[in-house]
C-alpha cells in the first residue's frame, strides 16, 4: 500500500510542529571535506519543503561505523557546513551530541523554518540496539517523525523503526517516496523487455532479490564475484577468484529453473597471484594461482550489445569486476557507458547500491543519463526480493491521506 508522504497533507499542517527527520548522509568524507554528497542533494526539496511549511526540523542521520563511540573522523559537523551552504531556510545549526539537555535547550530555541542536524546517531550504541530509552529520549524532540532514509530502511535501528513507533504521524519524505515509486514501477509493472545486470560480491545479500527478478526478467546478467559462485557452481574452475560456498547448492537450483534467463561472462581478466598486475584475458577454466579481476573483453562486448539493444527497463546493481583499480575496470565501465546509451534510445532506467553509482562517476555518465538512481543498496535489494523493511512498513498507509487527517 502506499505510504502517506509529507505532501499528502495540508500545507497548514506542519506550522509551528517540530518535525524529526531521518535522512541518510552517510557520505564520504576525507580531511574533512565532503567527497561525494549525492545524497546530501537528494534531502534538499524535503528540507525546503518542510521549512516552506513553517515546520521545526530537528536532522537524525548516521556516519560510517564509529561502533557507538565518538571519532571525530565520523563527526556530521562538516555535513552541517555542506547544508549551511545550499539549503534556502532561516537558519541551520549543528550540535555534537542527540541527546542531554544542551540538545533539549536548542530544540526547544527552534523558530519556524529552522533546521537543528544532531550528531551522529552511532556514536551511541543504543542507535543499533533500538534501546527503548534512547528511543524515547529522541522521540521527545518531535511532534511528526519523517523518514527520507529509504537506504537504512532495511535496518530495525532505533532511528529508522523505534522512534516512528512512538509517533503517531510517521510520514514518508519525497526520497523514500521516490524509491517507492520507481522501485515499485519497475517490480510491478516494467516496460518490456526487463533486463537485469547483477555484480558486485555479496552474494548472500543478493540471492532473494535475484530470485525475485529472474521471475519477472526477461534476462539476466551475471558478473563481478556473483558470476564467480555460478561458474563454480556449474563446475567451471575460476582459479583462486572469490566464491560464496555457502551458496552453491541454492544457486545449482537456480540454473536449472531459470538457465534460459541467465548470461554469464565466457572470458575474464585475469591476476596472477604470484606477480600483481600481471593480467592476460582468459576463457573457461581459469588455473590455480590466478584470480579473477573483470569480465573479459568478448564478455564485455557481449553484454554491452544485449544492453544497447534493449529498449525495455534495465537494472544495474554491482560491479563486473574490481572498478576501483583503473586496470581492472573496463567491463564495470564498459556497462555504465552501454545502460547510458540505452536511456538515450529510449529504455527506462535503473541503478541502485554505492558501488553502482561511485561505478557511474567513474566512467563519466551523468546522473541525467539514467532515469533512477536509487540511493539505497541492500535496501534496495531486500525491497526488490520481497523482504520486509522495517523502516518503511512502520510507516503510516496513505488511507486517503488519513482520511484528510480525520476529517480535520
Amino acid at each position: 500500500m502506499r505510504k502517506l508522504t509529507i505532501n499528502s497533507l495540508p500545507d497548514s499542517f506542519y506550522a509551528g510542529k517540530k518535525v524529526l527527520l531521518r535522512v541518510d548522509y552517510n557520505v564520504p568524507i576525507r580531511n574533512g571535506i565532503i567527497t561525494e554528497d549525492y545524497r546530501i542533494r537528494q534531502t534538499i526539496p524535503t528540507i525546503e519543503y518542510l521549512a516552506e511549511k513553517g515546520a521545526k526540523i530537528i536532522i537524525m542521520s548516521h556516519l560510517g561505523r564509529p561502533k557507538g563511540i565518538v571519532d571525530p573522523k565520523f563527526s556530521l559537523r562538516p555535513v552541517s557546513e555542506k547544508l549551511m551552504e545550499i539549503l534556502k531556510v532561516n537558519d541551520v545549526q549543528f550540535v555534537d551530541e542527540c541527546i542531554g539537555k544542551h540538545v533539549v535547550y536548542l530544540v526547544n530555541k527552534l523558530e519556524n523554518g529552522d533546521v537543528l542536524l544532531l550528531e551522529n546517531l552511532r556514536f551511541y550504541p543504543q542507535e543499533e540496539r533500538n534501546d527503548p530509552g534512547f528511543c524515547s529520549q529522541l522521540a521527545a524532540y518531535g511532534d511528526i517523525f519523517v523518514n527520507d532514509a529509504f537506504s537504512t530502511s532495511h535496518r530495525k535501528h532505533a532511528s529508522t523503526y523505534g522512534i516512528p513507533n512512538l509517533f503517531e504521524y510517521k510520514i514518508a519524505g519525497f526520497v523514500v517516496n521516490k524509491e517507492l515509486t520507481n522501485l515499485d514501477r519497475m517490480i510491478q509493472r516494467p516496460k518490456r523487455p526487463l533486463l537485469t545486470i547483477i555484480g558486485g560480491s555479496k552474494i548472500k545479500d543478493k540471492l532473494n532479490a535475484l530470485e525475485k527478478l529472474l521471475n519477472i526478467a526477461d534476462k539476466v546478467i551475471v558478473g563481478g564475484c556473483i558470476a564467480n559462485t555460478f561458474l563454480n557452481a556449474l563446475d567451471i574452475n575460476v582459479g583462486d577468484s572469490l566464491i560464496e560456498n555457502k551458496s552453491k547448492s541454492r544457486i545449482k537450483k537456480i540454473m536449472k529453473i531459470y538457465k534460459d534467463k541467465i548470461i554469464l561472462p565466457h572470458d575474464f581478466l585475469v591476476e596472477s597471484n604470484e606477480n600483481v598486475r600481471n593480467t592476460m584475458n582468459m576463457y573457461t577454466d581459469i588455473p590455480f594461482g590466478h584470480s579473477i579481476v573483470d569480465i573479459g573483453r568478448d564478455t564485455t562486448f557481449n553484454y554491452s550489445q544485449h544492453i544497447v539493444q534493449n529498449k525495455g527497463t534495465i537494472f544495474w546493481n554491482g560491479p563486473m569486476g574490481k572498478y576501483e583499480i583503473e586496470d581492472f575496470a573496463h567491463g564495470t565501465n564498459e556497462i555504465a557507458r552501454a545502460v547510458s546509451c540505452a536511456h538515450w534510445r529510449g529504455a527506462y532506467t535503473v541503478v541502485g547500491g554505492g558501488d553502482t553509482i561511485a561505478a557511474i562517476r567513474k566512467a563519466n555518465v551523468l546522473l541525467n543519463e539514467i532515469n533512477f538512481v536509487s540511493t539505497g543498496g541492500s535496501a534496495t535489494l531486500e525491497y526488490i526480493g520481497g523482504m520486509d523493511l522495517p523502516g518503511i512498513s512502520v510507516l503510516n498507509d496513505d488511507i486517503s491521506s488519513m482520511n484528510a487527517i480525520n476529517s480535520n
